[in-house]
């Protein structure tokens, strides 16, 4: 279930952010970027809506997702 990151309090998504940020080590380019850069990015992949917020019933976890990853 795609939840609306809106809605979701603020410290919560900082939190969802930045522990997505430390799991993914996602390539950002030739560049580096700094960890704030990085939960930069992702705040705008949100905004963007490039991705989503998923919740799933069934392991009862929480993830930001790529839109393009959903099929």
């Amino acid at each position: 279930m795609i939840v609306p990151w809106q809605e979701i309090p603020e410290e919560t998504l900082r939190n969802l952010v930045e522990h997505f940020v430390l799991r993914e080590g996602t390539d950002y380019g030739e560049q580096e970027a700094s960890f704030e850069e990085k939960v930069e990015q992702v705040y705008n992949l949100l905004k963007n809506k490039e991705a989503v917020v998923v919740f799933s019933e069934l392991h009862e976890t929480v993830d930001i997702k790529p839109v393009r990853s959903l099929g």
